[in-house]
């Protein structure tokens, strides 16, 4: 029984996320990759960080969110300042460019995700995400559980 649960949750898990970003990517077009969506949208958030911090949110190595911030910086949708006390210090910040291509490409992901929730019930919306957010945080104390090992 666990086998078969297990077998379901890891294909429909692929599926998901697979169509997910598919359906995203189409939604961003040309303007921006599935990655760099996702920074905007963090830095947007959070107003300004470091690329210490985007690479530890992500999970990813720091070189792989230094080539991406140095694309985004190009563009000009990404604003590097120095630490006034410390050099070494970089904050990464949105321009007004970067925070409108966001908030363009915000509204079109809302569309669409609105698209595909409106497909079922609210109760249905309300516990499947509840779970999700569940799962998020089992995975969060998995992780952790991993680094304490």
């Amino acid at each position: 029984m666990i086998q078969e649960l297990i077998n379901r949750y890891v294909t429909v898990s692929f599926q998901v996320h697979k169509k997910a970003e598919s359906l995203i990517k189409c939604q961003l077009g040309n303007d921006l990759t599935n990655d760099q969506h996702y920074i905007l949208r963090y830095m947007f958030n959070s107003g300004s960080c470091t690329s210490t911090e985007l690479a530890e949110v992500f999970e990813v190595n720091k070189s792989a969110i230094t080539a991406i911030i140095s694309r985004m910086a190009d563009r000009g949708l990404i604003e590097r300042t120095r630490d006034e006390n410390d050099r070494r210090v970089v904050y990464l910040t949105l321009t007004d460019e970067g925070k409108d291509l966001y908030q363009k490409a915000q509204e079109r992901i809302h569309y669409l995700v609105e698209s595909i929730i409106t497909q079922f019930e609210e109760p249905e919306i309300k516990a499947f995400i509840n779970t999700y957010e569940k799962l998020a945080q089992v995975l969060d104390n998995k992780k952790l559980e991993e680094r304490e090992e």
